[in-house]
């Protein structure tokens, strides 16, 4: 049998194309590691622009005159310097429209003898690139909302919501004399059978809502509304465990029409923190009354009764799926991130 052997020649060539595609290799590798460096120091600057804005954005939600709601806003420094693992980054702008209730913030690097913005970079500097620039942008908005989904598919009076922020009320949707001081009822008041029931989207507890557009009454307030079981075994879960329930619920200031037919004229959404309520008969989940220790005995909705106990809070919401229009003070106000 004859043995096979190597050309010299071809070894030195084989030995030639491995130190070439080492070093390439090599060269990837070390690139690999500034690039999942660059990656790292932007993830810290979004955190960095998103926190800042966000912040001046519920600022300026609540007033527009705060110091936090200008470009000189002070805490905008510390909040990207606290979102980065250094401790330094540079806020390098700060564009504030408040006419249009929109902020954007732009965050870059800040490393000591570097430009502004720039980041060293270890093994580029072999292909004769020393440094980066890296920049994050973050694009937020806040109004009132004027088109989404309420959760729950009832909608309150203007004169609920009113200077009425801080005080634990109960939004009774049956019974008699409801809320006879309250013109607008709307029960017992002045839509006769008009108790605050929306017609719902199809197959869900929620119903969707455009302030803009006038809303059909639905169920009349004595049957719990339909597909809302696993709503309302969630508000009493959250409840026990402690946490708060806060809903968006669409707010009247005219109605027409009487029971189902009443159509009601909306205005806006206010922030409500439910603490209990009677909604069927009896049992969870369409009864969860009086659990709270904060919920007074004279609040108690007793049959034929049917209502939300609760306080209408002032409230700056991260929640999504609105579309906003101006701040209006009887409602709430969303902060949303764009971009």
């Amino acid at each position: 049998m004859r043995r096979l052997a190597a050309d010299d020649g071809e070894r030195g060539a084989i030995s030639v194309i491995v130190a070439i595609l080492m070093v390439v290799l090599l060269g990837f590798a070390a690139i690999s590691i500034d690039v999942a460096m660059l990656y790292s120091e932007r993830a810290q600057l979004q955190n960095g622009s998103d926190a800042v804005a966000l912040m001046m954005a519920q600022r300026c939600a609540r007033n527009d005159a705060d110091e936090n709601c200008a470009v000189t806003a002070p805490l905008a420094a510390d909040l990207v310097n606290n979102n980065a693992v250094d401790g330094l980054s540079n806020v390098e702008s700060i564009a504030l429209d408040k006419a249009n209730r929109t902020v954007k913030v732009t965050a870059g690097a800040n490393e000591t003898g570097n430009a502004p913005n720039s980041v060293s970079l270890f093994f580029a500097r072999v292909f004769g690139i020393p440094s980066a620039e890296v920049v994050a942008s973050s694009n937020v908005r806040w109004g009132s909302p004027v088109k989404g989904t309420t959760p729950f598919p009832i909608t309150v009076s203007i004169c609920q919501v009113r200077g009425q922020t801080g005080v634990m009320q109960l939004l009774q949707l049956h019974g008699k004399n409801a809320n006879a001081d309250c013109f607008y009822g709307p029960s017992g008041a002045a839509v006769e059978g008009g108790f605050g029931g929306l017609q719902q989207d199809a197959a869900v507890c929620g119903a969707t809502i455009d302030i803009a557009t006038s809303k059909a009454g639905g169920d009349t307030g004595n049957n719990p509304p339909q597909h809302c079981e696993a709503t309302l075994n969630s508000w009493a879960a959250d409840i026990n465990a402690g946490k708060d329930v806060i809903l968006l619920l669409p707010i009247f200031n005219a109605v027409t029409g009487t029971g189902t037919n009443a159509v009601f004229g909306l205005t806006t959404f206010a922030a409500f923190e439910v603490e209990g309520w009677k909604v069927g008969s009896t049992g969870l989940p369409y009864t969860f009354h009086n659990r709270s220790p904060d919920v007074p005995s004279t609040l108690e909705c007793k049959e034929p009764c049917r209502g939300i106990i609760g306080t209408f809070v002032e409230y700056v919401s991260l929640a999504d799926g609105y579309t906003l229009g101006p701040v209006n003070p009887d409602g709430a106000t969303v902060v949303e991130l764009t971009s």
